[in-house]
């Protein structure tokens, strides 16, 4: 795999999957992108809300072509760290994920949800629009 540059959070991913107007940016990021398993389950969610039957539901997330990265101690320390500072946008545990992922790995975070904007982060935000 080549060099880890963006973490994707759910809505990113969905823009591909819902093939939404923003999801040709997001596919060209993708060779070089991670996702949290907490950014997928949340992704699942949201397409089964969406209606999709379940076995496409399974071969979509089989189909990716990027790594996903399990939810691990440290991440979640990073995360449950986040939410005094992100509580009053509203950041989800999601959301917080994604970044927690992009921190470890050094990476841009990848969203098109504008919670993110006018916050501190210490990683960087690519919000897509």
């Amino acid at each position: 795999m080549s060099e880890i540059r963006y973490a994707l959070d759910a809505s990113a991913l969905l823009a591909v999957f819902l093939h939404e107007r923003r999801a040709e940016q997001v596919h060209d990021l993708l060779p070089k992108s991670v996702i949290s398993s907490v950014n997928i389950s949340e992704a699942v969610a949201k397409m089964q809300e969406r209606g999709m039957p379940e076995k496409q539901i399974v071969e979509t997330v089989a189909d990716l072509r990027f790594q996903i990265v399990v939810f691990d101690t440290a991440q979640a320390i990073r995360a449950g760290r986040m939410r005094t500072a992100t509580r009053t946008k509203g950041l989800s545990l999601g959301g917080r994920a994604c970044l927690a992922l992009a921190i470890g790995e050094g990476a841009t975070a990848v969203t098109t949800d504008g919670a993110r904007s006018g916050l501190d982060l210490p990683v960087p935000v690519l919000l897509i629009r």
